[in-house]
C-alpha cells in the first residue's frame, strides 16, 4: 500500500506547505533563477582544481571546523576593517539564514519581511518553527524609512529579514532604511546583500553600519557575482558575539575541505571573477531598455535579473516563451515577470521571443 505525506505524523505547522520549487527544465536558455550564466575562467577554474586536487590528499580527515582560511579570505575580500572573528560561512546564504533563525528565532519567536520578498524567508522560518510576518512595501516595491519603522515597531519581531537589494523586483534598498529598521527592532536584522556587487560602484554596502550594532547582520553569497552557484558558499559579517552564537547550532564540520578549497581559490580571483559583473550589469540595462520598448515597465534593478510589469497574462507569457526555449520565472505577482541578464546571446534570444509573443496590455 503507498503512503501519502498526509499519512506520516509530519509537524502540524508544516502540513499543506509547498517546498521551494523554480522549475527546472532543460531548455536552451535558463533565465529564472538568477544564476551567473557566464562560465568560470578558465584560469580560475584551474587554480581551484588543483585546490581541490590538495584538499583530496587529506579528505579522509575532518575539515578545519572553524574554516580559518576561509574566514580570512572572506574579511580580506569584504574589506571594511573586518576581521576573521567576524565572518561565518554554510553551504549557501540559505543556511547561513537558517543558522540565524535556528539561534535566534525558533516555537514561539517571529520572523519579519517587507513582502513581496525572498520566497525562502518564509520558508526558512516556519521549517525552524518560527511564525513568519509580512509587511508592506510600496506601490513600486521601495520602502519609506518612516513607515518601514513604524511597521517593526507594531510587530516586534525577534527577526528581521532585509533584502538590499530586493529580490524578486531588484529595486534598491538604501541605507537610511536600515538604519530605521534597526533602531525600532527589538531583535536582530538581516540585510542580506546576496546581489551587492550588480549595484553601483559608489553605493555604500550595509557593512558600513555595522560598528556599534551588534544587532545588525549582513549576509552575502558567492552564487551570484562569482558564479559560485553549484558550490553552495554563502556567508555573513556580523559582532563577534553574534558568530558565537551561531556557532551553537550549526552541525559538527558542516562546511566540507573540498568547499572550503575551492571557495578560498576563488576568492584570490576576486578581480577576474568580478569583471564579468560588468558584462552582466550591461545586459540587465539592455533588456531593461528593451522591454520598455516593447511596452512592458521594467523596475529599477540593482540586481542581475529585472522583473517588468504590464504583461497582459502572466501564464500565458510565461507557457509561450518556455514554448520558445526560454525559461524564465512567473514570481506570483499578477502583470509581471522576472528574467535573469545572461549572456550577450542569452539576452538576444530572449528579447528576440518577448518581442515575437505580443502580451504587453
Amino acid at each position: 500500500m503507498s503512503v501519502s505525506l498526509d499519512d506520516l505524523p509530519l509537524r502540524d505547522d508544516l502540513r499543506g506547505l509547498k517546498p521551494y520549487g523554480a522549475p527546472q527544465a532543460p531548455l536552451p536558455v535558463a533565465l529564472n533563477v538568477n544564476e551567473n550564466t557566464h562560465p568560470v575562467p578558465q584560469d580560475v577554474a584551474d587554480d581551484i582544481v588543483d585546490a581541490l586536487a590538495h584538499a583530496l590528499r587529506e579528505v579522509n580527515r575532518y575539515p578545519d571546523r572553524e574554516f580559518t582560511a576561509l574566514r580570512e579570505s572572506f574579511a580580506g575580500y569584504l574589506g571594511h576593517g573586518l576581521t576573521r572573528d567576524q565572518i561565518w560561512a554554510g553551504n549557501g546564504s540559505n543556511e547561513v539564514l537558517q543558522h540565524i533563525l535556528q539561534a535566534f528565532a525558533g516555537p514561539g519567536r517571529t520572523a519579519f519581511g517587507f513582502a513581496p520578498t525572498y520566497s525562502m524567508y518564509p520558508l526558512l522560518t516556519q521549517g525552524t518553527g518560527a511564525r513568519w510576518v509580512a509587511g508592506r512595501s510600496g506601490h513600486d516595491f521601495t520602502l519609506d524609512p518612516a513607515e518601514a519603522a513604524a511597521q517593526i515597531e507594531a510587530a516586534a519581531p525577534d527577526v528581521v529579514f532585509l533584502c538590499a537589494p530586493n529580490n524578486p523586483s531588484g529595486t534598491p534598498m538604501h541605507l537610511d532604511v536600515i538604519e530605521a529598521v534597526y533602531d525600532a527592532a527589538p531583535g536582530i536584522v538581516v540585510v542580506d546583500e546576496a546581489y551587492h556587487e550588480f549595484a553601483p560602484r559608489d553605493e555604500r554596502s550595509a557593512l558600513t553600519l555595522l560598528p556599534g550594532r551588534e544587532r545588525l547582520v549582513v549576509s552575502r553569497t558567492m552564487s551570484k557575482a562569482f558564479a559560485f552557484a553549484g558550490a553552495r558558499v554563502g556567508y555573513l559579517a556580523a559582532d563577534p558575539a553574534f558568530i558565537d552564537a551561531l556557532r551553537l547550532v550549526r552541525l559538527p564540520y558542516h562546511l566540507s575541505a573540498l568547499t572550503q578549497a575551492a571557495a578560498t581559490a576563488a576568492l584570490r580571483h576576486a578581480p577576474t571573477m568580478l569583471r564579468m559583473v560588468d558584462d552582466i550589469v550591461a545586459q540587465r540595462d539592455r533588456i531593461s531598455a528593451t522591454v520598455e520598448a516593447l511596452g512592458y515597465t521594467p523596475y529599477e534593478s540593482w540586481t542581475n535579473f529585472v522583473l517588468f510589469g504590464g504583461v497582459e497574462d502572466s501564464g500565458v507569457a510565461w507557457q509561450k516563451l518556455f514554448d520558445r526555449g526560454i525559461l524564465i520565472r512567473d514570481v506570483g505577482i499578477a502583470h509581471h515577470l522576472r528574467v535573469t541578464a545572461g549572456t550577450e546571446e542569452e539576452t538576444t534570444a530572449f528579447l528576440d521571443a518577448l518581442a515575437s509573443i505580443g502580451s504587453a496590455s
